[in-house]
């Protein structure tokens, strides 16, 4: 016997090839061109969708058993504009020297070595930035290392050749008064006590 095909009532079948109508296309647009910015209910409001089935309407475009074209457009406008915004380490290189150059033209000097120190942190190996992070307070530390660190700090003063001047004139009664910030003059007044 023979099989007999059983025609299907009602529109044909959606499939990634179908095309898109005019405000499928701009919900499309809408929603990739300010992905993060408006939500889809927004996207399907802005292709001018009616304002109370805009939710439902911005389900059905983005759900790929009920609108797989959509999908696969949208899918296709992201990798599109991907390739054409996207950050690529050629791309950001010619972009910092344009900036460069424009910066020198004008004067700013400044913006200049900025521009070019970044196309050197950019390279990788011409600019390394180094940083030591150390966590912890004095509050946390034991007696025996706050001593520890006091000394430490104590050797990074003057040398002891230093001290030992200063002493002497502190001894005979000479020493240093601050006139001003930042300027001292000997002080000859004797030490006395009253």
């Amino acid at each position: 016997m023979a099989e007999k095909k059983i025609k299907k009532n009602g529109r044909p079948g959606l499939s990634a090839k179908t095309r898109l109508t005019r405000m499928q296309q701009l919900f499309v647009r809408e929603l990739v061109a300010n992905d993060g910015h408006i939500t889809l209910r927004e996207a399907a409001i802005n292709a001018g969708y009616s304002v109370s089935s805009s939710h439902t309407r911005a389900y059905e475009l983005t759900n790929p058993t009920i609108s797989p074209h959509v999908v696969a457009e949208i899918k296709r406008y992201r990798q599109e504009l991907d390739a054409k915004y996207g950050v690529t380490y050629g791309r950001h290189i010619r972009e910092l020297q344009r900036i460069r150059d424009e910066a020198l033209s004008n004067g700013a000097y400044s913006a200049a070595v900025q521009a070019e120190y970044r196309r050197g942190q950019a390279q990788g190996d011409i600019y390394i930035s180094k940083s030591e992070i150390r966590h912890g307070s004095i509050d946390q530390m034991s007696k025996e290392e706050v001593l520890k660190a006091i000394e430490e700090i104590k050797s990074y003063g003057p040398s002891s050749e230093k001290q030992a001047d200063t002493s002497e004139r502190d001894s005979e009664g000479i020493g240093t008064v601050e006139t001003s910030p930042g300027s001292f003059e000997a002080d000859t007044t004797a030490n006395t006590t009253h």
